[in-house]
């Protein structure tokens, strides 16, 4: 009897020994430590960007990649007054309100109530509405819709004393592999030494006010002139210069790589002291996008973004500023003239290949 009593007590013992144990030894009840957030990475891709579009297609939209360890949520700020969350690694937006603008983007990985953060700066380009376009996702001859040509070679070579005869034959225009494809050709023809193509949107669409961008691979070789540029639509009312010429941009194959671009009015006009220019090393091997933006207060002229001369005249009146009214498009090479220069005698055939014409506004 004694040693049962004795084998309870010490069961008792080992009981009241493992319950105390457990009790005090931490289990379910810890309170968990929440680890800092650390490596942080933000990188954003910018939709269309390349070497001829540095702010992207002009959709406006940024791809935003990010990534952190012990971190369960991202919160990020774009710079435009908004804030975004996301539980993934990426974020997906589009600005908005026309025109290329830079942003300062914050990003904070969150894991609790700690957190890091970092930031980064883009510059986003965002296009207004498309008004006309031709991209020339075809192929043959131009489309008779949207464009006209001049033929022949008008006053005095177009009154610049040019040598081509301008024509709408293939050989000189065409739409292939979605470019067109201007070329100016040694050849005798209709008393010229030198045929092209001279296009023009002239009764088919005109304009006031917005954004043409083109994007254009250049001719070379000594007397090519090709031009990307605007005239008042009310020239055969008013002559030249006062129905007014933008010129976006103009190359001359004897100054090869520096492109120009030049206002005519009644004020300047022919050998025009209202004018600007870039160089581009590659402008007959690789596109470009040649671009004017056009208010009711100035004109930028710009390549590839970067811009090189504005016209904002102090009086605005009809010498000087005949552009309140609409104007349109001509795409054309020159051979020759009081620009162009002298022509390489050994000149055979060079051509201008136009990815697309796009006007905003």
């Amino acid at each position: 009897m004694l040693s049962s009593i004795k084998k309870y007590k010490a069961l008792l013992f080992i009981g009241l020994f493992v319950v105390i144990f457990t009790s005090c030894g931490g289990g379910s009840d810890d309170v968990e430590v929440m680890e800092d957030p650390t490596n942080l990475v933000f990188e954003a891709s910018i939709v269309g960007q390349d070497s001829t579009h540095p702010y992207g297609d002009g959709s406006g939209t940024v791809i935003f990649s990010f990534s952190a360890n012990n971190t369960s949520l991202y919160k990020v700020n774009l710079g435009n007054g908004e804030t975004l969350e996301s539980s993934s690694n990426s974020l997906t937006y589009t600005y908005v309100g026309g025109g290329t603008n830079t942003y300062n983007v914050y990003i904070s990985a969150y894991n609790g109530s700690k957190f890091i953060s970092t930031n980064i700066s883009i510059t986003v380009k965002v296009n207004t509405n498309l008004l006309w376009s031709d991209e020339f996702n075809y192929t043959g001859s131009p489309d008779s819709g949207k464009w006209n040509y001049n033929i022949g070679r008008g006053n005095n070579g177009w009154g610049n004393g040019e040598e081509q005869y301008y024509t709408d034959r293939y050989e000189n225009v065409k739409v292939e592999n979605g470019h067109l494809i201007i070329t100016a050709k040694k050849e005798n023809y209709e008393g010229a030494n030198y045929t092209s193509t001279r296009l023009l949107t002239q009764g088919k669409f005109d304009f006031t006010y917005g954004t043409i961008e083109i994007k254009a691979k250049l001719p070379s070789g000594g007397g090519t002139w090709p031009a990307l540029w605007l005239l008042g639509s009310n020239i055969n009312t008013v002559g030249w210069p006062a129905c007014g010429e933008i010129d976006i941009m103009e190359h001359v194959g004897n100054n090869q790589g520096t492109v120009q671009s030049a206002m005519h009015t009644p004020s300047s006009y022919g050998g025009t002291v209202n004018h600007g220019s870039q160089f581009l090393d590659d402008v007959s091997t690789e596109f470009h996008i040649y671009a004017v933006e056009w208010t009711s207060e100035k004109m930028i002229f710009s390549v590839d973004g970067v811009e090189h001369y504005t016209y904002n005249p102090s009086t605005k009146d009809s010498s000087t500023w005949p552009y309140d009214l609409d104007h349109f498009i001509i795409l054309n090479i020159a051979m020759g003239g009081s620009f162009g220069g002298t022509i390489d005698p050994n000149f055979v055939s060079s051509t201008m290949e136009i990815d697309y014409v796009r006007v905003y506004q």
